[in-house]
C-alpha cells in the first residue's frame, strides 16, 4: 500500500509539472523513470521510455507515448492510494468528526 501511495504522489507530482507553468522535462523524466522503476518495468520498456523523454528534450514537446505511461500508472492505481496522495479523505470520516461536535462547543 505504501509503495502505491508513493506512485500516486509522483503521478500527483507529473500532472502538477504538466500543467503548470514550469514544464522542466528533468523533472518530468524524474517522475517518470522514479514510477517504472517502483513498477519494475522490464529493462525495454525503461530503454523506451528514456529513449521517448530524449526525444522529447529534442524537440522540445513531451511525448504522447510517455504521457499515455503515466496516465496508464494512474489508472492502474488503487483509488484509495490515490485518494490518500491527493490528500482525500473518505467521507464516512469527515461525518463522524462533524458527528463529534456538539452545539455547546460552538
Amino acid at each position: 500500500m505504501g509503495g502505491e501511495i508513493y506512485q500516486a504522489q509522483i503521478v500527483r507530482n507529473f500532472f502538477e509539472i504538466v500543467t503548470g507553468t514550469d514544464r522542466n522535462i528533468t523533472r518530468i523524466s524524474m517522475c517518470v523513470i522514479a514510477v517504472a522503476k517502483l513498477r519494475n518495468e522490464p529493462p525495454e520498456r525503461l530503454t523506451f521510455l528514456l529513449d521517448q523523454v530524449r526525444k522529447s528534450r529534442q524537440n522540445r514537446e513531451l511525448s504522447i507515448d510517455i504521457l499515455d505511461y503515466m496516465c496508464d500508472v494512474a489508472y492502474a492505481l488503487d483509488a484509495h492510494a490515490v485518494q490518500t496522495a491527493f490528500g482525500v479523505r473518505e467521507p464516512a470520516a469527515v461525518a463522524q468528526e462533524f458527528n463529534s461536535i456538539s452545539l455547546d462547543t460552538l
